[in-house]
């Protein structure tokens, strides 16, 4: 009998079973940054405990450093401490540390990948809940809590118990406008929150096969939203491609080599699952989420759903959604007016998605009443968007070109809602407050999403706005 790929990864950094039961498994990657791993190495210094593998952690800054100015110290003391606190301890245990100006600062889950140091087969920890990103490349990429971080720098070991494994086939061929944050919107609404509570999901099926990894990056990045303890994508050609020449991965015929071993790890054919979804990719549409959980998501052309029609605490749930977002139900979501415009974070922070934003909105301006920024992923990102003249573009059509960063995504840094500002975001959750105003509200959508609603005013459909084929 075969084996999915996360069986053959469970096994390959299995060390023994514990006391309690549960499973003690080696982590292979440590990705930290200066929100969670602070205590965790206070811990260790209560404790007088070492890093044990140094050289396998890799710390960045990203949640609380400011997109406008990143000069020290910061204005926010408690932001500035936390930096402090890391650049400390990363130089005390050999760690190192991706600080801002080196070209390699940027938000840990972009930093990782395109530095090489992600790669097929690993078990990646950080913590923080979207490092199920990194499962585009064959990997088990969990996010974890501080005191995990803590167990992982004193033993490069974590205590789990096994997950099971949902495949999601995603069929047929995206149309033209749709793209992989439709997709993984899409899968979240159909399962629901909480669907994937217990599971790992393996995404698979033709469209998923047809994306690059930066789109492969979004569909797992949003793996959690989803109740998943992770998302994976079996390693392929288009993953090695990406992976050549990177920083952090060797050449030549070790390269080669590595690609022998990271082949391997993809799941066999005649593997078993605890579930498998079918999901028709060409009836999905671009979507736009309309509450508070990355769940309530519609299509552009459909209309906020009636708490009337369900029963039961969905239907508490809606209506206490539909209140806080001051919208009304069975009106359209196209046409919803926006205050706020943001593309960035580390679901859609990527080159790709600057890319394909700045192709659409050239001759096109952001409404007066919008403010619109956008936030490169990484220092990388950022001189790479430079080098092409993104920013040139993205500024002459009335949006901020900011410093890398997670910037809007959450709230730990200047960039905040104010009041009960509606923002038209890129990023991955829209839960009450979770962009800095109590009452702030969030609308979540692709980048190109973003940019159509940001030039409008207000929700609306990008195929029409940028007359892309296949617009309906």
């Amino acid at each position: 009998m075969g084996k999915n790929l996360y069986q053959k990864v469970w096994s390959d950094h299995l060390v023994g079973t514990l006391e309690n039961g549960q499973f003690q498994v080696f982590v292979a990657l440590h990705l930290i940054h200066e929100v969670t791993s602070p205590q965790a190495f206070g811990m260790l210094k209560d404790k007088g405990l070492k890093v044990a593998y140094p050289k396998r952690t890799f710390a960045t800054v990203d949640h609380i450093i400011p997109t406008d100015d990143q000069s020290r110290p910061f204005s926010d003391p408690m932001a500035e401490r936390m930096m402090e606190v890391l650049s400390e301890a990363t130089e005390s245990h050999g760690i190192e540390f991706f600080q801002p100006n080196t070209g390699s600062q940027g938000i840990v889950h972009v930093v990782g990948p395109e530095l090489g140091l992600t790669q097929p087969g690993m078990t990646i920890c950080c913590g923080d809940s979207h490092t199920s990103t990194h499962g585009a490349f064959g990997c088990i990429a969990l996010g974890i809590g501080t005191s995990q971080v803590r167990d992982v720098l004193a033993s490069q070991t974590l205590a789990m118990d096994p997950l099971k494994v949902r495949r999601i086939e995603v069929t047929g061929r995206l149309a033209q406008g749709v793209t992989a944050k439709d997709v993984t919107l899409h899968i979240i609404r159909t399962l629901g929150v909480n669907g994937g509570v217990g599971y790992a999901y393996e995404y698979a099926g033709p469209v998923i096969d047809a994306m690059t990894m930066e789109e492969r990056m979004t569909v797992c990045n949003m793996s959690i939203e989803g109740g998943a303890r992770c998302g994976y994508i079996n390693p392929d050609a288009t993953t090695f491609e990406f992976l050549r020449g990177r920083e952090r991965v060797p050449n030549g015929v070790d390269f080669d080599a590595a690609v022998a071993r990271w082949r391997s790890y993809a799941s066999d054919a005649d593997a078993e699952y605890d579930d498998v979804v079918v999901i028709d990719g060409s009836a999905i549409e671009p979507t736009v989420t309309w509450g508070v959980t990355p769940g309530q998501a519609i299509s552009i052309g459909e209309r906020i759903p009636n708490p009337a029609l369900v029963e039961g605490l969905d239907q508490e749930l809606m209506e206490d959604a539909l209140r806080y977002m001051q919208l009304d139900s069975e009106a359209p979501i196209a046409g919803t007016q926006i205050d706020v415009a943001f593309i960035g974070s580390c679901t859609n922070g990527r080159l790709s998605d600057f890319k394909a934003v700045a192709a659409a909105i050239q001759g096109h301006r952001v409404a007066d009443h919008v403010r619109a920024i956008a936030v490169p992923g990484s220092e990388k990102v950022d001189a790479d968007a430079r080098a092409l003249g993104l920013d040139q573009i993205f500024e002459e059509a009335g949006f901020d070109w900011r410093k890398p960063g997670c910037s809007m995504c959450l709230a730990m840094n200047p960039d905040k809602l104010v009041g009960d500002e509606i923002c038209a975001s890129s990023s991955n959750r829209n839960f009450m407050g979770r962009q800095g105003s109590s009452s702030g509200r969030t609308l979540l959508m692709s980048p190109i999403m973003v940019a159509a609603a940001a030039v409008k005013g207000q929700v609306a459909d990008a195929r029409v706005v940028f007359d892309l084929e296949d617009a309906q």
